[in-house]
């Protein structure tokens, strides 16, 4: 067994502590050394329940340490950016979860800090390391179900919680970048090529500020379009549609996909409205949050090269801000 990549965690933050952590210490490159929170008993408590060798009672002290090397980023969303350029800044290498920023433009600053520090940054959108994604690539790049023209998407959720950060509009809250940075990735991951349009509809909660249901629309070169509809207050739902000229690809989890669950691909050659036509493959099961931990600490270790550095998640935001642009200029934008 090869040397495992030694990772720290910023925050007691319930994606880390529920989801990120545990898939990540069942990684064979990856061992979480340390976390930290603003509350040394949080720290511990974490710590303790997870078997984390380090705990920690602040952030600053966690980028101190040595012997950490890289460093999972879950905070609320607007400080992603702040606290990646301190980790960079400390020589270490960071996954931050998405979106990277509030915007591209914030974001940018992290071209800079990585090119100065030398590490290696990214976001964490773990779908495309699921094998689900994969192959939905490969066989839309077969041509089995001709020129793919159009995707479309449905992510939701119902949450109505003041105190949760989605619905904290001056910390970055909303559908948008929570769920629909979503869409907009796996298309551009689909269709290979930048959004050149964007258009939206948005209808903002009265009392939160934020947007709870957004419909988008994306230009892409060659004629190509996508549609999604996210949304922070309806029923709990994903899908993704992926349209060709001479088939239709579903994706039936495409986001939260359970792990240890073999997802379900439905490859449909249009014979009919019943579905005679569609045949299912299931992929192998799997967490997609251990594929992610393991390939990024792959990256630092020097065996494998980054598919996706920070600049694949600075486009992702110039879509997004294009998006919330729209939204409220009632028009297309340029990406």
């Amino acid at each position: 067994m090869g040397r495992k990549v030694a990772w720290g965690v910023l925050s007691t933050a319930k994606i880390g502590t529920a989801k990120v952590i545990p898939a990540m210490q069942q990684g064979a490159a990856t061992v979480i050394a340390a976390i930290a929170s603003r509350d040394l008993a949080s720290a511990q408590a974490a710590a303790t329940q997870l078997g984390i060798p380090k705990a920690y009672g602040s952030y600053e002290e966690l980028l101190a340490d040595p012997a950490i090397e890289a460093i999972y980023n879950p905070l609320p969303n607007h400080l992603h950016v702040p606290w990646t350029l301190k980790a960079l800044a400390a020589g270490k290498h960071v996954l931050c979860e998405k979106p990277i920023g509030l915007t591209a433009e914030e974001a940018g600053a992290l071209i800079a800090a990585r090119d100065a520090s030398g590490k290696h940054v990214a976001e964490a959108f773990m779908v495309r390391f699921h094998p689900q994604w994969r192959r939905a690539r490969e066989i839309v790049r077969s041509g089995e179900i001709g020129e793919v023209r159009a995707i479309q998407t449905a992510f939701s959720y119902f949450n109505a919680d003041p105190n949760n950060v989605r619905n904290q509009a001056d910390i970055g809250g909303g559908g948008l970048l929570d769920i629909g940075c979503y869409a907009v990735a796996t298309a551009r991951y689909i269709f290979g090529a930048e959004p050149e349009r964007a258009a939206a509809l948005v209808d903002f909660d009265p009392a939160f500020g934020t947007d709870r249901l957004t419909s988008g629309l994306l230009a892409f070169p060659g004629g190509r379009q996508v549609t999604f509809t996210c949304s922070t207050q309806l029923v709990s739902y994903q899908r993704v549609q992926i349209f060709g000229t001479k088939g239709r690809l579903e994706v039936e989890i495409p986001f939260n996909a359970p792990p240890g669950y073999g997802c379900s691909i439905g490859i449909d050659s249009g014979k009919d409205h019943f579905g005679s036509g569609i045949r299912r493959e299931t992929v192998e099961a799997c967490d997609q949050y251990t594929l992610q931990g393991d390939a990024f600490s792959r990256i630092i270790l020097g065996d494998e090269a980054q598919e996706f550095g920070i600049e694949d998640a600075i486009a992702n935001m110039r879509a997004l801000d294009a998006l919330a642009r729209s939204g409220k200029s009632g028009g297309f934008e340029r990406v």
